[in-house]
C-alpha cells in the first residue's frame, strides 16, 4: 500500500471511529429494549433498501419510489437555494456598497432574519396554494438572510487599499467591482451559502410536511398515517444522509474556488 492510501485510510479511521460506536451501541440499545419506536440501525437500513435501493443496477438500484421522492425533494431544495442565493447576492452587493443604503437597511433585514419562517406558511399557502410556488415562497424567504447579510457585509469589510489601488491602475465601475470587491468578500459570500443550504434543506422538508402530495416530506407523513416508525427512521437518517453529502460537495467547491484566497481555510472548516 503506497503511503497516500495509507493516509486517506488512517484519516478516515480517525474520523469515523466515533460515529462506529456510536451505531453499535445504537444497535445494542435497541435490541435489547425491543421497542417498536426505536428500532435498530440495521432495520433502519434494511427498509430504507426496500423503500429506495430497491431498482435496477442500470438506475443504480434507484426504486420507482426513489425517483418520486428524491427528484421534487431535491429539485425543489436546489431550486430555492439558487433562487435565494443569487438574490441575496444582488441586493447585498447593492446594500454593502452603499454606507447610507446599510444603515436604513439593516434594521429590517434583522428582523426580516429573525422572523421564523414556518410560521408564514398559513399565509403563503393561501397566497401560492399548495404545492411547488408555496414550497419554494418558504425556502427562497428562510435563506435569503444569511446569504444577503454575509454578502453585505463581505462587502463593506474589502479593505480601502485594495480599492485605492483599484483607482489607481484605473480600475473603476463593474470592473472594479467583479475584480477587487466580489474576490474580497467572496469568503463571507460563500459561508453565507453554506449556511443557507443547510437551512434550505430543513425549510423544504418542513414545507413538504405542511402542505406537499410528494418528495421525502410527504413519504414521512405518509409514514405517520400508516403507523410505520421504521420509514419514519428511515426518512430521518436519509435527510440526514443528503445533508451531509450536499455539505460535502459544497466544500469541495468553496475550496476550489476559494483556494487562492487566504481567508479560504477560514470558511472551509
Amino acid at each position: 500500500m503506497t503511503s497516500r492510501p495509507r493516509l486517506v485510510l488512517g484519516a478516515a479511521l480517525a474520523r469515523g471511529w466515533l460515529l462506529v460506536l456510536l451505531l453499535l451501541a445504537w444497535e445494542a440499545a435497541a435490541r435489547r429494549a425491543q421497542d417498536l419506536y426505536f428500532p435498530p440501525p440495521t432495520r433502519i437500513v434494511r427498509t430504507m433498501r426496500e423503500l429506495w435501493w430497491s431498482g435496477p443496477p442500470s438506475r443504480l438500484w434507484l426504486s420507482d419510489l426513489a425517483v418520486d421522492d428524491f427528484v421534487p425533494s431535491v429539485g425543489h431544495l436546489l431550486t430555492g437555494w439558487a433562487l435565494a442565493g443569487v438574490a441575496g447576492i444582488v441586493v447585498g452587493v447593492g446594500i454593502g456598497l452603499s454606507r447610507v443604503a446599510f444603515h436604513l437597511a439593516d434594521p429590517v433585514l434583522r428582523f426580516g432574519r429573525a422572523v421564523p419562517p414556518p410560521t408564514l406558511i398559513p399565509f403563503l399557502m393561501v397566497a401560492f396554494g399548495l404545492g411547488t410556488s408555496m414550497q419554494l415562497a418558504v425556502i427562497v424567504f428562510g435563506v435569503v438572510w444569511p446569504v444577503l447579510l454575509n454578502t453585505a457585509e463581505g462587502v463593506r469589510s474589502v479593505e480601502p487599499l485594495q480599492l485605492d489601488s483599484a483607482r489607481v491602475f484605473g480600475l473603476d465601475g463593474w470592473a472594479r467591482l467583479w475584480y477587487v470587491v466580489l474576490p474580497a468578500a467572496a469568503p463571507r459570500i460563500f459561508a453565507g451559502l453554506r449556511v443557507a443550504l443547510g437551512f434550505a434543506l430543513i425549510l423544504m422538508v418542513v414545507a413538504e410536511l405542511m402542505g406537499s402530495g410528494e418528495g421525502i416530506g410527504s413519504r414521512l407523513n405518509a409514514a405517520e398515517r400508516e403507523f410505520r416508525p421504521d420509514q419514519l427512521w428511515a426518512g430521518i437518517v436519509l435527510l440526514g444522509a443528503i445533508g451531509c453529502v450536499l455539505n460535502a460537495l459544497f466544500l469541495l467547491v468553496e475550496r476550489g474556488v476559494l483556494a487562492w484566497h487566504r481567508g479560504a481555510r477560514r470558511t472551509g472548516t
